[in-house]
């Protein structure tokens, strides 16, 4: 099937001849003439004069302009594609700015903690009215209140799976819910013999680890809610309690201006770090990929004290690596940024501050609330293209972190950053 008109075919020769014959290629014109049967005189005044190469010469100009366009159309379609929350993940460097995308409101009394939970855009924050509240923290919408608890709600925690949420109180009791069955209260721990103060899951999710206004850290079973095991040391108010991510370890902050770490297996200290001069509400172990920025190779944990500044430690050592003055009031929460070159800090001073932990600098400082911040979480979820149930999910899922913080305080409102 001819692609050409009798007229376009005309054409094509002719300008074909009148090349061959400026280019002096004589035994092609005088065969192409033969083959074509086409009468041809050349001139060089005529239309066919240089046709072929401006042909030629637009051709590629034509091909150079359609293969811009279908790059350009390439990259809006892929930005129309994702997602508000997909696009947000992979700005690598972000970091809270004001203002805050949604504004949550409605416990009555202040927030001491909110935690993401590790799958699906859900927020549980707890509180001194007595309740936790599920928000989804994508919409800025309230889901549901949990009430249970008959004093203040002090912490809050998700298992890995996000199956379990578990909570503390200054009722004494640890309480167990179960985000997969309307999220009922379906265990209740108990032990302390006063206020608890902090609750995490330990990794592999069989144990939890709490700490109490009684100076102690216990160690209880999840599925059977027994005591496994009482940690004693400090002598003050045990503030809070957290596992390393091995759970080889866990780190304690006390009102007794002391951190220590523990070997959560048989109880026994570890080590100790001393040198605040207040006493100490938040500890965190730093990620593996900060090490780098904080120039250590192994578990370095972060210390937040009652006083203007945080602590970087090294915990094989005991020794301080650094004081990160700046913030003016008590420090209440730490979170590492997912790249690993920065520390987000929250304080009584209303703010929330950014630092650089190759330098110790103070970056950012974002004016976050209108009276205390007490906590901050950055956003996590599970990295799976599998379902995530059944046989079908992948037994090695990784976490990563997405680019969502949380904050909130005594002002009773929850922000939520997004970029």
């Amino acid at each position: 099937m001819a692609l050409l008109s009798d007229r376009q075919k005309e054409e094509l020769h002719k300008s074909m001849l009148e090349y061959l014959h400026t280019s002096n290629f004589t035994a092609a014109y005088n065969a192409l003439k033969e083959d074509t049967g086409v009468e041809y005189t050349p001139d060089p005044k005529a239309k066919y004069a240089g046709l072929l190469e401006k042909k030629w010469t637009s051709v590629i100009r034509l091909q150079k302009k359609i293969m811009d366009l279908e790059t350009r159309n390439a990259s809006l379609q892929e930005e129309l594609s994702i997602a508000p929350s997909k696009r947000a993940a992979m700005q690598a460097d972000w970091v809270p700015r004001a203002p805050a995308a949604h504004v949550l409101t409605g416990h009555r009394g202040h927030i001491t903690r909110v935690a993401f939970h590790p799958q699906y855009s859900i927020l549980a924050s707890a509180s001194e009215d007595a309740t936790v509240k599920i928000w989804d923290w994508e919409t800025g919408e309230f889901e549901r209140t949990l009430k249970g608890h008959h004093r203040a709600v002090h912490d809050v925690d998700f298992d890995h799976k996000g199956h379990l949420l578990v909570t503390c109180s200054s009722d004494l009791f640890i309480k167990i819910w179960d985000s997969e069955n309307e999220w009922k209260n379906t265990k209740t721990l108990s032990g302390h013999d006063h206020s608890v103060s902090s609750v995490r899951f330990m990794p592999g999710d069989q144990y939890i680890v709490s700490a109490s206004r009684d100076s102690t850290i216990r160690v209880f079973d999840v599925a059977s809610t027994h005591l496994v095991r009482t940690i004693s040391g400090h002598s003050e108010w045990v503030r809070c309690a957290v596992p390393s991510d091995d759970g080889r370890l866990l780190a304690s902050a006390s009102k007794d201006k002391t951190a220590k770490l523990w070997d959560p297996l048989t109880g026994e200290c570890k080590g100790e770090l001393r040198g605040h001069d207040n006493e100490l509400e938040t500890v965190c172990f730093a990620p593996v990929a900060a090490y780098a920025a904080i120039r250590e190779l192994a578990g370095l944990p972060n210390v937040g004290s009652k006083g203007p500044g945080a602590y970087l430690w090294d915990v094989q050592s005991g020794q301080m690596i650094k004081n990160l003055p700046g913030h003016d009031n008590w420090v209440r929460a730490l979170v590492f940024h997912p790249s690993g070159k920065l520390l987000l800090s929250a304080a009584d001073d209303k703010t929330i501050r950014v630092w650089e932990l190759s330098t110790g600098r103070c970056m950012k400082t974002v004016e976050a609330h209108s009276h205390f911040v007490a906590t901050l979480a950055w956003g996590r979820q599970r990295v799976s293209t599998a379902k995530s149930n059944g046989a079908d999910a992948k037994a090695g899922e990784a976490e990563k972190l997405v680019n969502v913080v949380a904050s909130a305080g005594v002002d009773q409102i929850i922000k939520i950053w997004l970029p």
